[in-house]
Order: structure tokens, then sequence, then C-alpha cells
């Protein structure tokens, strides 16, 4: 169904937007609002442009963009908050990606208990 990578959301800091794909509206709004703070505290505090987008195997990766030019960004800090995301937002990550492979790409949610 879906070959190719496919964006959930991002936010800009050079024009200060938020991007939420409505392909993912039937998501619950707690969870959109949740992914927009995310997003824009992100772009905030390390500049650049982020951007929340599911590989080929449902897999949730942060991208980062930053201008060649742009002093302001920083990319330890840039690594350093995408690791802490991962690991205060794992929960809300590992659902997004569950929800991905079974709503996108068709695949068994694997919930009947035979998994350890």
């Amino acid at each position: 169904m879906y070959s190719d990578k496919i964006v959930l959301c991002g936010a800009s800091a050079y024009e200060q937007k938020y991007y939420f794909n409505q392909d993912f509206d039937s998501l619950p709004q707690q969870v959109k609002d949740e992914l927009q703070i995310m997003c824009v505290m992100y772009t905030e505090e390390i500049g650049g442009v982020l951007t929340l987008e599911f590989d080929e195997e449902g897999q949730l990766q942060f991208r980062v963009e930053a201008l060649e030019a742009d002093a302001m960004f920083d990319e330890i800090g840039s690594a350093l908050r995408i690791k802490q995301l991962r690991q205060t937002k794992r929960e809300l990550l590992e659902s997004l990606e569950l929800y991905y492979r079974v709503f996108f790409l068709g695949e068994d949610a694997g919930l009947d208990g035979d998994e350890t």
C-alpha cells in the first residue's frame, strides 16, 4: 500500500509553522495535540525543521534539517533532545508505529497473546 516514507507531522523554526498529515486525522485529539507540542517545542529549543515520518517498515523516524547558514541550530542539542523524546515519549511512539502498521500497512496487530 505504502512503499515510501510517509510524513506524520513536522514543525519548522524558520517558517514558524506546524504540519499534520490529514491521513492521520482519525488519531485521538490528545495524541495530535501531544505531537504538535513535541514538534513545536523541539524547533523552539533547537531550531531547524523536525519531521516525524514512517519508513517502509512502519518505524517512526525523526528527521532533522537545518539551513547551512543557521548558526543558531544546535546539532548536539538536537541529538540529545531526540534521544530524550524517544525515552519520554516511548509509549506514544510505539503506539503510533503499531497504528501505522495495522491501519496503513495492513499488518496483524499481534495482540492475541501469543507474543512474549
